[in-house]
């Protein structure tokens, strides 16, 4: 194998934005934020909109993630969807 071409990988914690979350993993992902874990390490923290904690396959529900208003942008454009007055 070539030396100094493979990322780190490293624990890292995720937090899921939305459904208010986190879980520590091993990961490659580059991260600049970092959060002091609950064993009282700091880790890299890399933040997320949607994970198994808030994805509608894994909790059986349905929820609108509107990321910089690309729901208002496809209503402009194509109409509201029913069931949203």
């Amino acid at each position: 194998m070539k030396a100094d071409i493979h990322p780190e990988y490293r624990l890292v914690v995720f937090s899921d934005q939305s459904a208010g979350t986190s879980f520590l993993t091993r990961s490659t992902i580059a991260t600049d934020d970092t959060i002091e874990w609950s064993d009282g390490n700091t880790y890299p923290l890399a933040k997320v909109e949607i994970s198994s904690a808030s994805h509608p396959f894994f909790t059986g529900t349905m929820k609108i993630v509107d990321t910089a208003g690309r729901v208002e942008r496809f209503e402009r454009r194509y109409g509201r969807r029913k069931g949203r007055e």
